[in-house]
């Protein structure tokens, strides 16, 4: 019943899948409240062209490992799932039959938090990254644009309860964003799983048996 009504988006040299109702409305609502009050929130620093600026968005991280995960020059270090989080973590594993080892929480306060154009290519995900992005609260519009070929560009909405599934080359050939709006909106939760093996040590397979 989750997966139904699943779009692939035909993206050239990427392997990517909307659910769009993925989680009913009621679980959706519930999710957005109690992970907003559960989740420990902070602001980083992040500094572009020598200024030091404030995130645009809060974040939180966690993993089933001691792993920290760094991107943009901030290295954050792992909450453990618990409560509401890790109950996403095994929706979207059991549905999706891939085993996630961390997540990185996003909670865009209103239009003025964003993401900026990036592709979570980070060495610590190792080649070809899993990543399952999950939203509640507020729909954004969604950006990806081709690393390569500037002519190919997509747009769309991640509605509250939907999971957008990257995989394959699409971190490798494809950068995507969450622009800023002037429109007066509602916060918006995401929840970004992804796999991060524990150094010095062999990864399991990451597809449950």
């Amino acid at each position: 019943m989750r997966l139904l009504n699943a779009k692939n988006l035909n993206l050239k040299d990427a392997d990517v899948t909307y659910y769009p109702n993925f989680f009913s409305k009621n679980e959706a609502d519930t999710f957005f409240k109690n992970l907003k009050a559960e989740i420990n929130w902070q602001q980083d620093e992040i500094k572009v062209f020598g200024k030091v600026y404030n995130q645009p968005r809060l974040t939180s991280f966690f993993a089933t490992n001691e792993e920290p995960y760094s991107y943009s020059n901030i290295t954050m270090y792992p909450h453990v799932f618990e409560k509401d989080i890790l109950k996403v973590k095994h929706l979207i594993e059991s549905e999706l039959n891939i085993n996630f080892t961390s997540c990185l929480a996003n909670l865009y306060r209103d239009g003025k938090d964003s993401n900026g154009w990036h592709a979570d290519d980070e060495k610590s995900l190792g080649k070809n990254p899993v990543i399952a992005s999950v939203t509640f609260g507020e729909e954004r519009p969604f950006h990806f644009k081709h690393k390569k070929n500037k002519l190919l560009k997509e747009k769309m909405i991640l509605k509250h309860g939907s999971v957008l599934l990257m995989q394959g080359f699409t971190q490798e050939n494809w950068l995507h964003q969450i622009p800023k709006t002037k429109r007066e909106i509602g916060p918006r939760i995401n929840l970004t799983f992804r796999i991060i093996p524990q150094k010095n040590r062999v990864p399991s397979n990451s597809v449950l048996s």
